[in-house]
């Protein structure tokens, strides 16, 4: 009796050997290892379907894991079947008689393999086909992409394919190509040592010589990988479009006129040599294929390297500019497009700084609601000031969002947090897995207040605070935050019918407690519809492996009402229910018609648009926000050539429930998407109002297009290509130490010219290459209810010759700045911590007025946090710094306070003293800076800050005039 290979089965024979109980052990822990596995993977599956059922969101789950299992199963058996297969081939052809010198390798080799030749085949195809399975499977969003694809309904100008093709089926088709070829790699070398082995291929004399089947069966072989390389030639056109690594990203002048030629002319040489190959099986001779082999290798050496190299050096650099103009221009044309810059609003803009004070005070009076709460630095002014008790926390970066509050006439900018579950907060004796996962599991409430406000003792003016929560932003359900950025790994939750509630909820203190201090706060039990259901046996056990706690079966406090809730945080919840989108990395809360939810903006993305520059997410939104990791999530390193904020996602910060909304209703790839899963994502049209008053401008979106724009703002091929107007994103000066982290973007609300009414809006600035000076405001709508205007981008370019400060020297005059260092000085001599605050820029007056709160922190202090102390302003070479923006103005113009009329004072303050007479000694200039320092202190005692930075500016004056009269006096 013989296998499939022939092989005659030897006769068993008794085994004498080791140890019965070793023979036993090895195959039982074998058997372990692969209960383990399989266990492993059976839960992860089987949990994962109960959480997609728990979210609604069944469907996705069961389309992907169809899709996946679908390309593991069908392309890992096509490869593994075809590889043993050929093996089968080449052993059942293989020759009667082998060589039989005990010397030779190839009989010691079949020595060794004919007892195990079957076993080692099933063996190999099965590592084969889980191994290309798995390859497959991870293709699963290119398969459907391929299955689904959307017009885009413009095409490519040297193929003249819609942009479809490239993104959707360009892809698939270069995989399979891939896939194949690889397949008949592997297959050609198992097929040559298989022949080795046994005899169809023999080593000796002048070179190898094969058997008549041998040659057959590798000829074929050989001609269809030669067939898969016209393919991929063929394919290697489109892939130039999409291609990077010339000057610019696409098809470039050597490209069209060289590289795509010679791949046309590599397609028929290779055509030819698949059937030299294929004539082989006939002629009994290799000579012609190996002509043609050679001649294949050559042509792609001289042409495909050799010619596109030659024009490249002696035709197109010499004349570059020229040569490659009509490549520039679809180079520019299609990164605006794909990054959806297109339609950018570039202005130039004067920036004046001669503007009279009374005009500019008007200007910003009117045209200027500055955000002057910092979110990166009043986080701990959050925490201790509303944290109610220590295991509640609120995130190092605070969001901003905008409200309608009472008294205004439309909404205000708004700094907001929701105050989180943070079981760090507790004692050590508290810690223990019943306090850990079933009594502390949930935060409460969100921490809201004015953006252009402070407290007197320079604290924020909240909207939103305590427990329960009370101010002018409201919710109408309890606002407990089971779902959040910060929530434990899982909580067990719910309780039997009649049991008492054990979840911590709202803390109370002072009367509202019992004598025995037992009920310091109230308990809940969670009734949401979010959550597994755990009450059963099997769903206890299957957790209890997933989060290796076996607590959740042993424990009575997972009752037959319990759910467990975990993959809490919002960002990877919309992330698990829509895997083909790329999530920003700030989720922000929102009190959207009475709840707390979270809002998470979603991209579509493509690294296949034809002609657009690639770019990194990463880098294109590393800034300080990412680099300490904490504040806000980074991007992947994702390469990609295009970009849309098409779906804005919401998350129930109490039952976790996730809703999907398109937001580009014009995106292909959305298109797509929606189509792979229908009903997924709703309708832009089923957004309500109260949602869309929060939504917003993805922050990420912005930094990956003000990347983009450093360069192509340009859209003149000529000045694209001599590459001296690129502009840069200037280092935060804010950041700390010697860190070089770009500035952030900010929200605030602020007008542009020909705007009447202050926009809430995402803003940034532009430095030139290798200059400190400021070459362009640039500014996106951010008002979602503004639906024509939404996301229109703009940007105020300066004259190439002006010489107005950038952020970093507007930082450095600030902070010192002679008024300043005084009123800084005190707190600086107290150990006080000074911090200055983000650094806007804002277009006023046909100028641009930079602001900046400066916060003081005792030191050493527990329960410290910082307070805005004062604001500065600077406009033009005028400083001015006041407890608000409107005394900082004043202070920088030179108007007493409460005179905007641009007019002298007509009854000026008592103490002011007319100008240093220019015959006074050093000795009396030094005796008037001393009376200007009494009196500058005087005012700063009395809160008078314009007067005492006028009397700080004449002291300095002072103080320069008797310089110089001691220096007159030595000559």
């Amino acid at each position: 009796m013989s296998d499939i290979f022939g092989t005659p089965r030897p006769r068993r024979e008794p085994r004498q050997g080791p140890d019965r109980r070793q023979r036993v052990l090895v195959p039982t822990l074998i058997t372990l290892a692969l209960l383990l596995f399989l266990g492993s993977i059976f839960t992860s599956v089987w949990t994962d379907r109960l959480w997609f059922k728990s979210v609604g969101y069944s469907d996705v789950f069961r389309s992907v894991l169809l899709t996946r299992v679908s390309l593991f199963l069908i392309m890992g058996l096509i490869f593994g079947l075809f590889v043993v297969g050929n093996l089968v081939v080449a052993y059942r052809t293989r020759p009667d008689a082998a060589p039989m010198r005990r010397d030779d390798p190839a009989y010691r080799y079949r020595l060794a393999l004919t007892p195990l030749l079957r076993p080692l085949a099933i063996g190999f195809g099965l590592v084969l086909t889980g191994f290309s399975g798995s390859v497959a499977a991870a293709h699963w969003d290119t398969f459907q992409k391929w299955r689904h694809g959307t017009s885009f309904g413009t095409k490519d100008a040297q193929f003249g394919k819609d942009v479809g093709f490239y993104v959707f089926d360009y892809p698939w088709w270069r995989f399979l190509t891939s896939f194949s070829f690889a397949m008949i790699v592997i297959t050609v070398l198992t097929v040559l040592f298989l022949n080795y082995v046994y005899g169809g291929i023999r080593i000796a004399g002048r070179g190898p010589k094969l058997t008549r089947a041998a040659q057959v069966h590798l000829s074929v072989l050989v001609g269809i990988g030669v067939l898969l390389r016209a393919v991929s030639y063929y394919l290697d056109r489109f892939g130039l479009a999409i291609g990077s690594g010339g000057l610019v990203d696409g098809i470039t002048y050597t490209d069209a006129n060289a590289r795509i030629p010679s791949k046309n002319i590599l397609i028929g040489v290779a055509i030819v040599c698949a059937l030299l190959f294929f004539a082989a099986i006939f002629i009994r001779s290799w000579a012609l294929p190996a002509i043609g082999l050679g001649l294949l290798a050559l042509t792609s050496i001289l042409i495909g390297a050799i010619w596109p190299a030659v024009m490249q050096g002696f035709q197109v650099n010499p004349s570059e500019p020229d040569k490659e103009g009509p490549y520039i221009a679809r180079n520019i044309e299609a990164t605006r497009q794909a990054f959806d810059v297109a339609d950018t609003d570039v202005q130039t803009y004067s920036a004046k700084t001669d503007l009279t004070p009374a005009a500019l005070a008007a200007s910003a009076e009117s045209r200027v609601s500055t955000r002057l709460l910092d979110p990166t630095l009043i986080s701990d002014a959050f925490q201790q000031l509303q944290q109610v008790r220590g295991y509640y926390t609120v995130p190092r970066t605070l969001d901003v969002d905008r409200y309608q509050l009472e008294g205004e006439d439309r909404p205000q900018d708004t700094i907001i947090a929701a105050r989180e579950l943070n079981l760090d907060g507790l004692q050590d004796t508290q810690r223990n897995w019943t306090n850990d996962h079933t009594v502390y599991t949930h935060g409460y409430g969100v921490i809201a207040a004015r953006g252009n406000q402070r407290g007197a003792n320079g604290e924020p003016v909240f909207t939103a605070r305590d427990i329960p929560m009370v101010g002018e932003i409201k919710t109408t359900t309890p606002p407990r935050i089971y779902f959040g950025e910060q929530s434990p790994s899982y909580s067990i939750v719910g309780r039997p019918k009649g049991a008492e509630p054990i979840e911590v909820d709202i803390p109370r203190s002072g009367a509202a407690a019992d004598d025995d201090g037992k009920a310091s706060v109230t308990q809940n039990t969670y009734d949401g519809k979010g959550g597994v259901p755990v009450g059963n046996l099997f769903n206890k056990a299957l957790y209890a492996f997933k989060f290796a706690e076996p607590n959740i079966v042993l424990s009575g406090r997972v009752n037959s009402e319990s759910k467990i809730l975990y993959d809490r945080e919002p960002r990877d919840r919309v992330k698990k229910v829509a895997p083909w989108l790329t999530v920003d990395g700030d989720s922000y809360p929102a009190v959207v018609n009475g709840r707390v939810v979270w809002i998470v903006d979603g991209y579509t993305t493509s690294n296949s648009y034809p002609y657009s520059e690639h770019r990194s997410l990463r880098e294109a939104t590393a800034d300080t926000l990412t680099a300490d990791g904490n504040s806000q999530a980074a991007l992947p390193t994702d390469q990609v050539n295009y970009m849309r904020n098409s779906v804005k996602a919401v998350v129930d910060a109490y039952d976790g429930t996730v809703k999907l909304y398109q937001w580009d209703t014009k995106d292909p790839v959305l298109k797509t998407w929606m189509k792979v899963f229908p009903g997924v994502v709703e309708s832009k049209s089923k957004i309500s109002n109260g949602l869309l008053e929060h939504l917003r401008y993805p922050v990420d979106l912005f930094k990956v297009q003000r990347d983009v724009l450093q360069r192509y703002h340009v859209t003149d091929p000529q000045a694209f290509y001599n590459d001296d107007q690129r502009w840069k994103v200037p280092e935060d000066p804010t950041a700390p130490g010697s860190s070089t982290a770009l500035q952030p973007p900010y929200y605030l609300s602020t007008s542009t010219p020909g705007e009447d009414v202050p926009t809430f809006s995402l803003t940034s600035v532009y430095l030139p290459n290798k200059r400190q000076n400021l070459a362009a405001f640039v500014s996106v709508n951010s008002e979602a209810t503004d639906t024509e205007d939404f996301g229109k981008m703009q940007i105020l370019q300066l004259a190439s010759g002006s010489q107005v400060d950038g952020p970093s020297q507007i930082a450095n005059k600030l902070q010192t700045d002679n008024g300043v260092t005084q009123a800084l000085l005190p707190f600086k001599q107290a150990g006080t911590d000074i911090q200055y605050g983000n650094l806007l820029t804002l277009p006023v007056g046909g100028g641009l007025l930079y602001v900046q709160p400066v916060y003081i922190k005792r030191q050493a202090s527990e329960g410290s946090y910082p307070q805005l102390q004062y604001v500065l302003a600077s406009f033009g070479d005028d400083v001015g710094f006041g407890e608000s923006l409107d005394e900082a103005l004043r202070v920088a113009l030179g108007l007493e306070e409460g005179n905007t009329s641009g007019e002298s004072d007509p009854d000026p303050a008592p103490d002011d003293d007319p100008p240093s007479d220019a015959d006074q000694t050093a000795s009396e200039l030094l005796d008037d800076a001393s009376r200007y320092y009494d009196q500058a202190q005087a005012a700063l005692k009395d809160g008078d800050l314009a007067t005492y930075q006028r009397r700080v500016g004449q002291m300095a004056q002072a103080i320069e005039d008797a310089q110089k009269a001691v220096s007159a006096e030595k000559k």
